[in-house]
Parts: structure tokens; sequence; C-alpha cells
């Protein structure tokens, strides 16, 4: 093998997830060049990673992007997105393509029949899947992330009561049905008698300014004050990580920090928890058990399908507390 593309165009979290295929083709594949296929806006999680020869992004038209990829020849192409785009520049390619099983037959039914026959087994192993082939194993070392020097967070710039540490605290992500509610985290953070940053986009800022206004001095909003990478820095140097099903759950798994997961309408069984082979007792997750109604989605949805949103509103907040100290 002289040249491999990986392909994984989205997002946050599964591209971090994808991180222990990239170490271990470059360190058991040492001859060859590993290169990487994503959005444009999700180049800044790979650019410093020291395992990838080279990145290419698309913005909207794969197009765009195929002369080149079809100038590199490659040897080999790991798909690990899967989807009809990824399938399309593997189709245009023609090169010799692995991939993995999604499970989504698995998934359907659990979803929408709560017939449980899904495996024990964390996406990234299934990830593995993909390179097995080409006699690539897991090496056992986990997730990575790695913060170009000039995106690393220096606390001394923080206010002061910051400097000397804090809990992160990430309040957004992609859908409602897998967000903590807002009363629900001022009540913890009430509790609280420690500085606490919190996380998110720039969606999430007047939500932010809302909960700091309610638990006072010791809330610092970051929401989109700062870039993905300073975020990654910021998760890095928390004592801990409260968090949704989200991106930056696998940045602080990547890190190996304590981890208070708090699952709405996914779950845990997707294989999509915290990935921290040797740390698993790092990671606790907080999830209201026997729902009839969870999962109610994959991914998850705007608004709650039954109206009342048990999945989180029924979350104990005494044992989130607990686990926060």
């Amino acid at each position: 093998m002289k040249k491999i593309l990986i392909i994984r165009l989205s997002s946050i979290g599964d591209i971090v997830l994808t991180t222990p295929i990239i170490r271990c083709l470059k360190n058991q594949l040492p001859d060859a060049s590993i290169h990487y296929l994503t959005k444009k806006q999700f180049q800044p999680i790979l650019e410093a990673n020291p395992f990838i020869d080279k990145i290419y992004t698309i913005n909207d038209k794969i197009a765009d992007v195929l002369p080149d990829l079809k100038n590199e020849s490659y040897d080999h192409i790991v798909d690990l997105h899967k989807n009809f785009r990824s399938k399309g520049i593997v189709f245009n390619l023609k090169k010799p393509t692995t991939s993995f099983n999604k499970i989504n037959i698995k998934k359907w039914l659990i979803v929408n029949l709560k017939i449980n026959q899904l495996p024990s087994i964390h996406i990234v192993d299934r990830y593995f899947q993909a390179v097995k082939k080409l006699g690539v194993n897991n090496d056992g070392f986990g997730l990575d992330y790695f913060i170009p020097q000039k995106d690393e967070v220096d606390l001394k710039d923080l206010p002061q009561l910051f400097q000397e540490g804090y809990l992160g605290w990430v309040i957004g992500g992609m859908h409602f049905t897998k967000i903590f509610p807002e009363e629900k985290i001022v009540e913890i953070c009430r509790k609280i008698n420690k500085p606490i940053i919190l996380l998110g986009g720039k969606n999430d800022f007047e939500k932010g300014e809302s909960i700091k206004k309610s638990g006072g001095e010791k809330i610092f909003n970051a929401c989109g004050k700062y870039s993905i990478n300073q975020s990654a820095s910021l998760v890095k140097q928390a004592d801990k990580i409260i968090t949704n099903d989200t991106g930056m759950m696998h940045i602080a798994a990547a890190f190996k920090k304590e981890i208070i997961s708090l699952w709405g309408n996914t779950i845990p069984e997707f294989g999509m928890y915290p990935y921290m082979p040797g740390n698993e007792n790092k990671s606790h997750i907080v999830e209201v058990k026997n729902l009839s109604c969870r999962p109610c989605s994959k991914i998850g949805f705007e608004k709650c399908p039954k109206k009342h949103f048990d999945c989180m509103e029924k979350i104990d907040v005494e044992k989130v507390n607990r686990l926060i100290g």
C-alpha cells in the first residue's frame, strides 16, 4: 500500500471517532501515505493530526475535488461514511474499497419496534472492520485530538476565578431531543460550588447567557466565543466535563477526561458512548431507562414526538450532582 484515502465527511464527533483508524493505518503501514476527505468546515479537527499526510475538503460539490482525487491514484479507499455521497466518490475513483457495517436494520428495529438486536460493540471497533483486510488492528490507545499551538487557550486569559480549575459543561447539540433542558442545568449549577465554563456554538450563546444570569459569577459563558480547537483546549484543561451526546463528548474522551454524559432520545447501545479503552471508569452515563418511547430516533428531533420529553425531563438531577462531587 502506497496511498490510502479515508472518507468521513461529517460531523465533529464522527470524525473524532475515526482517529484510531488514522493512527493505526499510519503506524502499522508506515510506508503508506494517509489522505483524508471531509467537509471544509471540519478540516480544523484534523489539521494538526500528525498521522495524516494530506487533507482534501469539499464545500458543496464533490465534483470540485474529484479530479484531484483521481490524480492521486489511490491504492485503497476506506469509506467510514458509507452514504450516498461517499459511495458516489468511491464509484468515480474506481479503486479497491472497504467499509463497515452501519447496522441500520438493527437500529430501525429498536427505534420502531423496540426489538433490541444491537451488537455490544462500539462504533470504533466496527470501523476497524474496514481496515481488517489491510492487516490493521486496533492498538487500544483510544481516540486522538491534536490542537494546533495557535489554538491552545491560556487559562491566564480567562477571568481569575476560572484560572485554577473549572468544570466544563457542553450545553449544545444538533437536535433538541439530545439537549439537556436549560432549567435543569440551572437547578444543578445552583448546587455546585465550583467554577463552570459553558461550552457550545454561537447558537448556544443566548442560552448560555440565560444560565449565567441565573447561576451567577461562578459561570463563564464561552459559547460562540471560541473556535472548535480552542473549545477543545478548554475541554482538555477542565477538571470534569458534563455533556450531552454530542461531538464535544468524544473530544473529551480523546483527552481521557472524566465525563458525565446526559442521554435523551438516543441510547449508548447505538455504540457511540465515550470511547476510552482502559479508562472506562471515567465515563458516567446518565439516562432514564425503561421508557417505552426511547429511543425514538437514531439521531434526534427538533421536538419530542410524544410532547413530554421524559427522556431528559426525568433525569435525576441529584445523581448528576453526586457525580459532579
